[in-house]
């Protein structure tokens, strides 16, 4: 069996919300360097996903490309994963996480995940075996990121499958 990683990350601190639309809100200047210590944490633990799964919405967007600078750096490697947008992670749920998830090859064995609370925290809790959850709820606050891991296909995507391994709240 091969090892699968999932790494879920929740977008870093954004603007207020106000007169622009939420779709629209940009990262707040901490937002900027916690997204930054979301990458150098990533880099520093080795986890280096294959492909990398983000809401469109502008925050995430934002805190791939800080994450992704200080990823790359960490590692003095030029290799990018590939990226896909994906409107479900921004108007869906926990449903349409796990249906992506399904989807991707299983010759990809490290998926980053970035998208929006609540949804990120309930597929976490979600993902936990039973006979190894604690009672402890995942709540991930922003720049949260939660390492799962599994030996299933990622076809077999499903509440129960994959160990927290690691938690981390990145502050930069």
């Amino acid at each position: 069996m091969t090892s699968r990683t999932l790494i879920l990350l929740r977008h870093a601190k954004a603007e207020t919300p106000g007169e622009i639309d939420d779709y629209d809100r940009a990262l707040a200047p901490r937002g900027e360097s916690d997204a930054d210590a979301a990458g150098a944490w990533l880099a520093d633990e080795k986890l280096h996903p294959d492909l990398v799964i983000c809401s469109p919405a502008k925050r995430t967007r934002q805190t791939w490309q800080a994450a992704s600078i200080a990823l790359v750096q960490g590692e003095r490697s030029s290799s990018a994963p590939e990226v896909h947008y994906e409107e479900g992670l921004y108007w869906g749920g926990r449903t349409e996480v796990f249906d992506l998830l399904r989807t991707v090859p299983d010759t990809v064995r490290t998926i980053l995940v970035i998208g929006h609370n609540p949804t990120m925290s309930e597929v976490s809790a979600l993902l936990v075996p039973d006979d190894e959850f604690t009672g402890t709820v995942v709540e991930l606050k922003t720049a949260g990121l939660a390492v799962h891991s599994g030996d299933r296909p990622w076809a077999e995507t499903e509440p129960g499958a994959m160990r927290l391994v690691r938690q981390h709240t990145a502050r930069g």
